[in-house]
């Protein structure tokens, strides 16, 4: 593949002369829609399922945590290729960016491939760890095995919306998100209650709607950077792995892997802390994943849209830019939190009848929902800092934060909270780790800003 650099007499892309704010919208709004709707069907999942009965919705949240492993090493891959990626583009490296871009490919591939192994060997052990109740393991066993061994369509679907997103396509990326959402919505019901055989039904079915809708979404993203995105030109001709482009997108990526696999383990060892109360509180639990998704997802898909135009920025050196984007990121990410908090306190109620609670559910499910959501008031300002150090190239600083956040205080805060005896009081060890959370963030942030941003300043004044 010929190499070359972009010439310099081109426009320069949006991302270094569009006004910020107007930028941050424009990239960020279709990324938000996209993540909403993804929100929407991971949401439309459990509320088939939970109709099906409690326990295949207490299946569906024990898998969570190694399901939710296997998101974070396609995200956390996207994300480093995502860094890259941009901040190639913005240095004006076109053969690094199409190396950058055909590595990511290789490596969503790959990754692919380790958890087709765990699907085959690690499923049914991971369950009977959790739980002695038969009927729960083996629904959440088929729902978890057929997620891991036909994951290929989700690592595939994410890295290559990753490239759209890196390249300022997010309305692409959008498009490709909807499809593999809009089938797996149509498919749900139509599996999940048995419509094509009881062997496909239940969370069985449920699974199958959610590979097949990744499959699509992975097939038209794909078409999309193939045919529709000229800052990459991908020529598998000859392809080589590049160990310096995947030891550059795993610089960043790396830490956004581990700090989402971190989710995992405080998830899985959350399980354990509340199953010891009930199996009810286990699925108020995962009823609570699945609906903050409605208010963090926004925000993830806002960092979308920042990510790039931060490093973009980064790599063009234009502080400026850098610091307008992630003050007016942060602006939104706080006011969506806080219709989040808004919802979650006045409406538990209605929000658990989506997934038709029980008395027993709404009991322990309300005062969960509205004690937990004191936290968003302070995860909106964690998130967006979060992102801006994996921007700019530091994603050890998330790591850290994460590890403090849900290891060295979520989870040890919940479990002497579980020693009074009384569920509710679990809950608060979110709001206690949020404040931990946010106060590092900040540390970090000025830390960062001393060492990167503002020498930019300095040198842009040098140049002059």
């Amino acid at each position: 593949m010929e190499n070359k650099q972009l010439n310099l007499s081109e426009p320069e892309n949006i991302m270094g002369t569009m006004d910020v704010n107007p930028l941050l919208i424009k990239l960020s709004i279709p990324m938000m829609i996209s993540m909403l709707v993804q929100a929407l069907y991971n949401v439309v999942d459990s509320i088939f399922v939970a109709r099906v009965s409690e326990n295949a919705l207490t299946a569906v949240s024990l898998a969570f945590s190694l399901q939710n492993m296997m998101f974070a090493v396609g995200i956390g891959t996207g994300v480093g290729v995502n860094a890259l990626l941009s901040k190639s583009l913005g240095e004006k490296n076109q053969s690094r960016a199409n190396k950058t871009a055909e590595n990511g490919l290789f490596l969503a591939l790959c990754s692919y491939l380790v958890f087709l192994v765990l699907g085959l060997t690690v499923v049914r052990p991971y369950f009977y760890a959790q739980t002695a109740d038969a009927d729960i393991a083996e629904q959440g066993i088929r729902y978890l095995t057929i997620c891991c061994v036909l994951s290929l369509g989700m690592f595939m679907q994410v890295m290559n919306e990753k490239l759209l997103a890196a390249t300022s396509r997010t309305t692409l990326s959008m498009i490709s998100q909807l499809v593999g959402a809009i089938v797996n919505i149509i498919l749900d019901p139509i599996f999940i209650f048995g419509y094509c055989g009881e062997a496909l039904s239940g969370t069985t079915g449920a699974a199958l709607a959610t590979v097949i809708g990744q499959f699509c979404g992975a097939g038209v993203s794909f078409y999309l950077n193939l045919r529709k995105n000229p800052d990459i030109q991908l020529d598998f001709k000859g392809f080589r792995p590049s160990a310096e482009a995947i030891k550059r997108i795993y610089v960043v990526g790396l830490p956004s892997i581990a700090m989402q696999c971190v989710g995992s383990v405080m998830t899985f060892l959350m399980n354990q802390i509340l199953m010891a109360f009930t199996a009810t509180a286990v699925a108020v639990f995962g009823v609570y994943f699945k609906l903050q998704s409605f208010v963090f997802m926004p925000i993830f898909g806002m960092n979308n849209g920042m990510v790039p135009i931060i490093g973009y920025n980064y790599g063009a050196r234009k502080p400026d830019r850098v610091k307008k984007t992630i003050k007016c990121a942060m602006f939104y990410a706080e006011a969506i939190m806080l219709v989040g908090f808004l919802l979650f306190q006045f409406l538990p109620d209605k929000l658990l009848g989506l997934f038709s609670a029980s008395e027993a559910m709404l009991a322990i499910g309300k005062p969960a929902l509205r004690i937990i959501c004191f936290h968003f008031l302070l995860a909106g300002m964690s998130i967006i800092l979060s992102s801006t150090f994996q921007a700019l190239g530091n994603g050890m600083f998330s790591l850290i934060i994460s590890v403090c956040r849900q290891l060295v205080v979520l989870l040890p805060a919940a479990w002497l909270l579980s020693k009074t005896g009384n569920v509710n009081m679990v809950w608060w060890s979110f709001v206690i780790a949020e404040l931990v959370s946010v106060t590092l963030s900040f540390v970090f942030f000025a830390r960062l800003d001393k060492k990167i941003i503002e020498p930019m300043y300095d040198n842009a004044a040098a140049a002059q």
